[in-house]
Parts: C-alpha cells; structure tokens; sequence
C-alpha cells in the first residue's frame, strides 16, 4: 500500500488518490509510505530510484555500513521501530531515503508511529516545511513512544514489585512470566533507542541545512541519552525482582524440604521401636507380658514426642 503526502502551508496534507492515478502523483508527493508495496508498487517505486528499490532483505541488514549510507539516490537511513502483537514487542526496519524533494518510506509492517502521524495529519497537527523536518518529526515521535512505553513498563514493574516483595499469596512462577516478558520488551526498546542514536549521529554528519535542523537532532539525541539510562535503570530493577522472586522460590522450597526432614527425624524413633517389636523371635522378653502392648505404644509416642519437643524450643518449627 502506498499512501502519499503533501506539505502545503506547513502542514502535511494525505493525497487522495486511487489506483489509476496513483502513478501521476507520485512524483508530486513529499512523502510517499509504503507498507509491503506489492510487485506493481514496487515498479512505480523503481522510477524514482536510480538503481533497484530496497528489499526486505537490505532493510535487515545490521552492519552500519548497511544501515546509514549516501548514494546518487539520497540518504539512505535504516531505522529500527517498535512493534506490538500478540501481547508481546517486536522490532520492525523501516527504510528511510530522504532525497531533495521528497521522504520515502518503506516499511513491512503496521507501526503505531505511522498510525498516530497520519492521524496528527488528518487533524492539522503535523507542521514541518521540508522532507528533512518531517523525517525529524518522525524520529522524534518515535521516541517520545520509546519514553511511553518506559513509563508503561515502569508501572508494570511497580504491579509485580508489589506481587513478589508484599503480597504472600503471589503467584511467583507468573511473575518470573511477567519479569522475563518485561526484560524482552525493555532490550528491544534498547535497541531501538541505541539504533535511533546511530541514525541521528549518521544525520548531523550529513544533513547541511543549517539551523533549526541540527538543533532539532542534537535534542533528540540528549532525550536518547537519557531515556538509555532510563532502561538501564529498569534493567537492574526487573534483575533484582528477578533473583528476589528466585530466592523466595528457594525459601519456599527450603521449608517443605524442612518439614519432610523433621518429620523423618520424628518418626524415625518410633519405626525403630516398632521393628524391633515386629521381630519373629520365640523368646522375648515383654512378649508374654500383659502390659507389653502398651508400654510399646507409649514408647513409640514419647520417642516420637521428644525429637518435636527439642526442635520447637530450638526455634526449628
């Protein structure tokens, strides 16, 4: 799908177009997105490119060399967003060429960065007067949503903090669940994040246009530097709700290990007793004795008796 955009009065404007003319606006537009560009959009796409249109394949590439580049067709810059499905993040490349006149993006995925610009679009609120300010304002939308979901994963982190340190009832297999689910969110935002800060270094070695650009990068660029320490942070967090979750699970088991040895310890007189009394031998000595029954019994139980009342004034039970 290709969808085309154009900035008029320093908004950015969608261009309403069907399929049969979608060729002939093309070249008008100041920002074509295209979403998994079929074989026909492809080869509308080529005519603006001198060589080939980037595939999948080139977009996922992770040398830096792959990623960031200059070529007869513009500047090439690779970035990596964050996606969601299926209750979990993944990572999606998006392909940027920002030429002269116009942004192309290629992507092979739905992103709810794009989703919120074409509605900020639809709305009014989208302002930039080149292609290179509405790249910048994608790169910064892109994380101010970083710092969203830090602070989405923060609260998530308070709820199972509260789960493991407070509550005694916890399910606390379903917060290690939780706490790995959150560790593989906050590294791909990581990720993201230190992807984004070679996509901005990369910019201010090669975007000339003096002013309120530049200025706009070197801001992104502290906000990146701070949200960095910020999963950092979240980071030694999840770790240490991670071995405390781990040590109360020890603890837990260390006590039923705990009883089934004191009650091996307790039982283990009386069996004695038992089986010496369960021998088959022809003579012995309480066995014709009328109160050998009971003396047997009551001896079992104060032999069972005495190792309980010794670990409960040792503080063992």
């Amino acid at each position: 799908m290709l969808r085309l955009y154009k900035i008029a009065h320093g908004l950015i404007k969608e261009i309403k177009v069907d399929g049969e003319v979608l060729g002939h606006h093309l070249k008008e537009a100041d920002w074509i997105d295209a979403l998994e560009p079929d074989d026909d959009e492809r080869a509308l796409l080529a005519t603006l490119f001198s060589d080939e249109v980037p595939d999948v394949d080139d977009v996922e590439e992770i040398e830096a060399s792959a990623r960031c580049f200059t070529d007869q067709d513009g500047l090439h810059v690779h970035s990596l967003f964050l996606g969601y499905s299926e209750g979990r993040h993944h990572t999606v490349s998006v392909a940027f060429i920002l030429q002269p006149y116009r942004l192309i993006a290629i992507r092979d995925g739905e992103l709810s960065d794009f989703r919120l610009l074409r509605m900020r679009a639809r709305r009014g609120q989208v302002s930039c007067e080149t292609p290179t300010d509405l790249l910048l304002t994608l790169l910064e939308q892109k994380v101010e949503n970083h710092a969203d979901n830090l602070e989405d994963i923060h609260r998530q982190l308070e709820r199972v903090s509260h789960l493991v340190l407070e509550d005694e009832s916890a399910d606390l297999e379903d917060a290690i669940s939780q706490l790995a689910r959150l560790e593989d969110s906050n590294g791909k935002i990581r990720l993201c994040l230190m992807d984004t800060q070679r996509d901005i270094s990369f910019l201010l070695r090669h975007l000339r246009e003096p002013g309120q650009s530049r200025e706009t990068l070197y801001e992104i660029l502290r906000d990146l530097e701070t949200l960095m320490s910020h999963t950092t942070f979240l980071f030694d967090k999840i770790n240490f709700l991670m071995d405390s979750t781990q040590g109360f699970i020890n603890i837990q088991q260390a006590q039923i290990i705990k009883i089934f040895s004191i009650a091996a310890v307790v039982f283990l007189p009386p069996t004695l007793i038992a089986s010496i009394y369960g021998m088959n031998f022809k003579y012995m000595p309480e066995l014709e004795w009328s109160f050998g029954y009971p003396f047997a019994i009551g001896l079992m139980v104060a032999a069972g008796m005495a190792p309980y009342i010794y670990f409960k004034r040792k503080g063992w039970l």
